[in-house]
């Protein structure tokens, strides 16, 4: 017996949307080298002017200091203005400025620790060296922050309830 055209319209659905699925699996599985993070991570930074889903891509990007740093100034920010803010607010484009249009990436690997040298069409531009660091089997743009200033507290405010 010959199976209807319904059938194998199903059928051909079915396989298609496994083979989506897979698909979909298999993209994410894909490990990406130092020199393919750092080229994200300038890109995501180039477009993060104001747009916040940018800018926690490149949140996504960064190895676990440089989150945690944001993560605080974005509860501090959230604590004074009342209103809640994303690590990714916290990124200041201006101070992001590169002299040259990337064109190449070359990479040092050294155990889990990598230096991406970028560089431009003209050597006159020079280039940029952007650390690496492999963390949980995804490399990561080590990018220094500067240090969060301590918490002050005022020990000469008396509460309503002392004498």
């Amino acid at each position: 017996m010959r199976p209807s055209v319904l059938a194998r319209r199903a059928c051909v659905v079915v396989f298609l949307g496994a083979l989506a699925v897979l698909g979909g699996c298999e993209e994410k599985q894909v490990v990406q080298g130092p020199e393919e993070v750092v080229q994200r991570f300038i890109a995501a930074m180039q477009g993060v002017h104001g747009d916040p889903a940018r800018g926690e891509a490149v949140v996504g990007l960064l190895w676990g200091p440089a989150r945690e740093n944001l993560e605080e100034r974005a509860r501090r920010a959230a604590a004074a203005s009342g209103h809640p803010v994303r690590p990714g607010e916290m990124l200041a484009p201006s101070w992001f400025s590169l002299q040259l249009t990337p064109r190449s990436y070359t990479s040092r690997i050294d155990g889990d620790w990598a230096e991406v040298t970028v560089r431009g069409d003209d050597p006159a531009q020079g280039q940029y060296r952007v650390r690496c660091v492999r963390e949980d089997d995804a490399w990561r743009v080590a990018l220094e922050l500067p240090p969060l200033a301590p918490i002050r507290k005022r020990d000469d405010i008396v509460s309503a309830e002392e004498p």
